[in-house]
């Protein structure tokens, strides 16, 4: 039987992952879901949302790369960003770097995980919360976006996994990513995590896969391995007009020599690399032929 001092993350109905749990730094039911942080024995701090691990100290840096600069640099000289959740503020911090870089606009539904994240993630945000360039709003980011006329150069989707039960579910489907799309400015982009593809559980991803490619012309999924969630991780790019595989070197070269900071994981090589499908998933994206709508 499992102590107390244990972690039990489920990936899978048959499957799970197990952390030593070395302090408890927040735990609370919010309106909206169970927030914890942890520190945990292999990777330090972690944000658990209902159960699932969102990022973790030792590779968050990974994680947020590969979700923000593959976007940022394919758009090329981004001033505006939408991002929806991203509420430990990496996501922020992450498209900070860019000297272009006029407005971060952050909507997360949950202010508690935020402020939360603000006391126990410094690691994370870096203060990036207190540039003068960003503002944070708590609220519904369908509803923001539905009801507001502001358009963006990239849009950056960090929201939980589309669990039936939890507040992203609405987050993921056609008539959203439609919402999306009108608000793009010309060359504009968008990205979503998009769950596990790992050979026994990819299907949410070549669902969300193909309801984008329902509403956008250029469409690349990708992925990369983030130790902390046990599995291989996917994403998804989509415009009316970029492709990220359309720059050729010199240019890949240049567009990344202007992120400032030193970067622990994207380089040009990486940006190539993770486009790279295996068989098994390119497979499933050709054959996958449902959608999520409202």
């Amino acid at each position: 039987m499992l102590g107390s001092r244990w972690f039990l993350e489920f990936t899978t109905d048959k499957e799970a992952s197990l952390h030593y749990i070395e302090e408890i730094l927040h735990a609370s039911e919010t309106a909206y879901q169970r927030l914890e942080i942890m520190k945990l024995g292999s990777y330090g701090k972690a944000l658990i949302l209902d159960g699932k691990l969102q990022s973790a100290e030792s590779d968050e840096f990974i994680y947020h790369e590969t979700l923000v600069h593959p976007s940022m640099i394919t758009q090329g000289s981004p001033e505006k960003v939408l991002i929806a959740g991203g509420g430990e503020g990496a996501t922020i911090r992450e498209c900070l770097r860019y000297p272009s870089i006029k407005k971060v606009v952050m909507v997360d539904l949950d202010g508690e995980v935020v402020e939360a994240c603000k006391v126990h993630l410094n690691e994370w945000h870096r203060g990036a919360f207190d540039d003068t360039r960003v503002e944070v709003y708590y609220e519904d980011a369908r509803r923001f976006i539905r009801e507001s006329d502001e358009k963006y150069d990239v849009i950056i989707l960090d929201l939980p996994e589309p669990m039936e039960e939890g507040p992203a579910i609405m987050l993921y489907t056609r008539e959203f990513y439609k919402e999306v799309s009108d608000h793009l400015l010309p060359g504009g982009v968008m990205v979503t995590q998009a769950t596990t593809v790992s050979t026994n559980n990819y299907q949410a991803f070549s669902i969300i896969h193909n309801t984008i490619e329902t509403v956008f012309p250029i469409v690349r999924g990708y992925w990369t391995s983030v130790p902390s969630f046990f599995v291989p991780w996917g994403f998804i790019f989509a415009s009316n007009e970029r492709d990220p595989l359309s720059l050729d070197n010199k240019e890949l070269e240049r567009r990344v020599s202007q992120i400032s900071g030193d970067l622990r994981f994207y380089n040009p090589q990486i940006h190539r690399s993770v486009f790279s499908l295996p068989n098994y998933l390119k497979t499933a994206l050709e054959e996958e032929t449902r959608i999520n709508s409202d």
